[in-house]
């Protein structure tokens, strides 16, 4: 290359801007010191959470054998490296709750903290509500009351209505991963749910905590990593971050405020118990340095904080900054309307309420509305004037609801408007800005008045003659009259469903938010016509609490029209979420417009929502029941029930859980004749459900008579054991020594435990609860004495097995174990010198859950290899 061709070229590479290129995640497993120095930068890319994220993913991959069957990922060191990296970002983050939530799935961030108790040495295989957290060491103690800490915190955030991103082209393989991830969400969920009491429990000790703890750095990790915890560094008490017992106490006060919040909806003195964890949070924030590491969203503890004071309906006088909030709320718990709609005007012109108070106030008296409260329809009219004008005075867009006022307004709702706009003025000398706004706010009142009288009252009101300048006035008149020459004053009106013309200065984001708030189908409707006519989209993923079941998807999302596949998804999924809060008589009018619906283009999807109406009504009737009452469902209800267990429509997608709720509500009001020989065969094996809710049924029939004929009996208990059979595993570390030992659920049974629990909590009828609890009684009786042998060394049978088998080995004599089939007892047959075998047969009472003593019972002498016992 020439000199010149050289000068070139660097004249070229010297003006192109150098971007660094992104470090890759494998770069940090081959220099130890990297993460530290990338994670020092500002703007580091990657981040922080998408390290986590790309480690966690990595160290997670399953792997391929040599006969090309997935495995789980292994246990080597790469993987447990890549898990130590994951920690130390979060080290590095400071454990901060509200930074990784918001970068991290539920998933990822589930591993992440159950990564952290494994190292952390968090006992295995005990509750954490068993622990003492006094005794623990520092770090271990710090990393229970973090994950018990996330574990509130998720369930509270899994109950907030969530905007989906708009979704992209329906992609089969990212719907799959889509549809995984939503499934071990759920799965996460529903464990967090149950020990939803026990991760309180745990944090409410920690409160009676009053030390410091220490949480993990990048440096007792890293001595972690390097197998230097065997001299106890990191379990002394000042290894670590220190955290005060102040520090962790603003916190854990504030997770426990916000989920006795979220139970406040079903019992009231939560509200109250949520107030005083906010309190003491408040009351530590002012105490602490700003300096110190806590972490927590200040503006949501006062949300909190005032929802609280208004529900728990406790005012304090001394608190000056709520004192106008106090007072409305108490205002509408005295039902003086008039008196809120007067403070809304004047805070026109102070301003001291701030905008999200006013519209929840309007949104409850719009939900009161909806709840069959007709006398505050003029109210809402009037708050929803008073907050557009407040708007409009902040030089805001009015909202939807505003705008749909307008489209007929009486002539008693435009003198309020004038009313309020000019009494808003009034109060203080106004800016210069407020003045151009609402100005800018009756120009628009204007044009938004079809009526040309209407637009005269306005124009001819002497704050409009104030505030626009005549050139403004007379060119706005001009448009006026122009305007109505060209409306053709003859013309019909279109139909109710078509009457909302859609606008372009509505905001399309205030219309989503009408649409999650309404359960009138007529509403949704309206509502979604307008949405279609200002975006060329779809609406059905607004709200992340929209789901319907799996097995309804495809149908749905198979319907070509857009309006009308929204339509079909959100009425399905609202109606779904009223029955989930027991909130039947919404669900029935939503169930019932799909329906009629679906019924003009979809058989299928006809069948799909009878279905779901026969599930509502059998819920409903059951809620009644379980309030107490005894009213007999009606024949057609049975007749409906029993007309879906025999369905054999192929073409239909159905729901195991209908199945399910059927066969409940047949065995709670004794329809055990039906259940036991007209069922057909093909849906007993196809759904567990039916198959036990039938060997239930049969034996409740055959309970009467003698024991001999009970055939069905022996096979529900056989069931019933393979369901509630666990298998043991031992997971072995990287030096070959035994470790966690794991409890997996048998997969012998019919249906998983979990489900099974969850039916037998629908059952209420006495003698299928009492044979139940014989079986249980029963296999906890096996339980018992199989733990006791286990505790003398000795290996035991299954339940189900009959016979005598030789347990142990030498030196030991060789101990025979008999079970004797079909009466649940046991005969231990223990050799001794001169051939004797003595046996112990251990019997239960059968109707008590608690054993009675052994007690012994016979000797008799036993041919050393001879014939079975007696």
């Amino acid at each position: 290359m020439s000199a010149e061709a050289a000068d070139r070229v660097a004249a070229v590479t010297s003006s192109q801007p150098s971007t660094p290129l992104q470090i890759s995640w494998f770069e940090f497993l081959l220099d130890n010191s990297l993460l530290e120095k990338h994670l020092q930068k500002t703007g580091a890319d990657p981040s922080p959470v998408q390290l986590i994220v790309q480690f966690l993913e990595q160290a997670s991959k399953p792997s391929v054998n040599e006969q090309n069957q997935v495995q789980p990922p292994a246990d080597n060191r790469r993987n447990r490296t890549l898990k130590l990296l994951a920690l130390k970002v979060a080290a590095h983050m400071e454990w901060d709750l509200d930074s990784l939530e918001k970068g991290l799935t539920i998933p990822v961030l589930n591993m992440l903290l159950n990564e952290l108790l494994c190292v952390s040495k968090v006992p295995a295989g005990m509750k954490h509500v068993d622990l003492d957290l006094a005794t623990l060491p520092p770090t271990t103690a710090m990393a229970v009351i973090i994950y018990n800490r996330w574990a509130i915190r998720t369930i509270v955030l899994s109950s907030f209505p969530e905007k989906l991103t708009k979704p992209g082209p329906h992609q089969m393989n990212m719907l799959n991963l889509v549809q995984q991830e939503k499934e071990m969400t759920e799965n996460i969920l529903a464990v967090l749910k149950e020990q939803a009491n026990d991760s309180i429990s745990v944090l409410q000790r920690a409160l009676q905590l009053k030390k410091d703890f220490y949480v993990h750095t990048l440096r007792t990790l890293d001595l972690l990593g390097a197998d230097a915890a065997a001299n106890g560094e990191t379990e002394s008490s000042t290894a670590g971050l220190r955290i005060s017992a102040d520090q962790l106490h603003c916190q854990v006060c504030y997770d426990l405020g916000g989920v006795f919040f979220q139970q406040g909806c079903m019992d009231q003195t939560a509200y109250k118990k949520a107030q005083d964890h906010f309190r003491h949070t408040k009351e530590l924030l002012k105490k602490l340095d700003q300096t110190v590491h806590v972490h927590l969203d200040e503006k949501r503890l006062n949300g909190y904080w005032n929802a609280c004071k208004a529900l728990a309906g406790d005012c304090d006088p001394s608190d000056t900054q709520m004192t106008q909030c106090d007072q409305i709320n108490n205002l509408i718990r005295a039902c003086d309307y008039q008196a809120v709609v007067e403070a809304f005007i004047k805070d026109n012109s102070s301003q001291s309420l701030q905008n999200h108070f006013r519209r929840s106030i309007l949104r409850e008296l719009q939900y009161k509305v909806q709840q069959g409260d007709s006398g505050l329809d003029e109210v809402c009219h009037k708050v929803c004037v008073c907050n557009a004008v407040r708007d409009a005075l902040e030089g805001e867009v009015p909202s939807v609801g505003f705008q749909q006022l307008l489209l007929r307004p009486s002539r008693r709702t435009l003198d309020f408007m004038l009313e309020v706009c000019t009494r808003s003025l009034e109060q203080r000398p106004p800016s210069e800005r407020s003045r151009s706004n609402m100005a800018d706010f009756l120009r628009t009142l204007c044009e938004s008045l079809e009526d040309l009288s209407q637009v005269f009252v306005v124009t001819s009101h002497k704050l409009f003659l104030e505030l626009l300048k005549e050139e403004e006035r007379k060119m706005l008149l001009e448009q006026m009259k122009k305007r109505s020459a060209t409306i053709n004053l003859s013309a019909k009106p279109l139909p109710s469903f078509y009457d909302i013309p859609a606008s372009a200065s509505v905001n399309i984001g205030q219309l989503e938010q009408q649409l999650i708030l309404s359960l009138d189908p007529r509403r949704v409707r309206q509502i979604l016509i307008e949405l279609h006519g200002m975006a060329e989209r779809s609406f059905w993923r607004v709200n992340s609490k929209w789901e319907v079941p799996a097995e309804y998807i495809v149908v749905i999302l198979g319907i070509k029209d857009n309006l009308t596949k929204d339509l079909v998804y959100i009425l399905m999924a609202k109606g779904l979420l009223s029955i989930s809060v027991k909130d039947f008589a919404h669900a029935r009018l939503l169930f019932s417009a799909c329906l009629e619906l679906v019924t003009e283009f979809s058989p299928k999807l006809r069948q799909v929502m009878l279905n779901e109406m026969l599930l509502l009504e059998v819920r409903a009737h059951e809620a009644m029941a379980a309030e107490g009452s005894k009213e007999r469902p009606p024949p057609d209800l049975v007749s409906r029930v029993r007309g879906y267990l025999e369905m054999r429509v192929h073409d239909v997608p159905l729901r195991q859980v209908i199945g399910e709720e059927c066969v409940a509500f047949m065995l709670n009001w004794r329809e055990n004749d039906y259940l036991t020989l007209q069922v057909p065969p093909s849906l007993v094996m196809n759904n567990p459900f039916i198959k036990l809710g039938q060997l239930l049924a049969s034996t409740c029939k055959e309970l009467p008579g003698p024991k001999e004929s009970r055939r069905t009996a022996k096979e529900l208990w056989d069931v019933v054991v393979q369901i509630c059979s666990v298998s043991v595993q031992h997971k072995r570390s990287s030096d070959g020594r035994l470790g966690l030992i794991k409890h997996r659920e048998s997969t012998l049974g019919i249906m998983q435990r979990n489900k099974f629990i969850t039916f037998i909590k629908k059952l209420r009828e006495p003698l299928v609860l009492t044979t139940l609890i014989s079986l249980f009684v029963r296999l906890h009786s096996i339980v018992r004495v199989r733990l006791l042998l286990l505790s003398l060394g000795l290996q035991v049978l299954t339940p189900s097995v009959a016979g005598v088998v030789p347990l142990g080995k030498a030196p030991h004599p060789p101990y025979l174990l008999v079970v004797v089939g079909g009466t649940g007892g046991f005969c231990l047959c223990v050799p001794g010198r001169d051939g004797y075998r003595i046996q112990y047969f251990l019997r239960y009472r059968p109707n008590s859950i608690v054993p009675t003593e052994h007690r012994f019972m016979s000797f008799e002498t036993v041919p050393r290899f001879g014939t079975r016992p007696s």
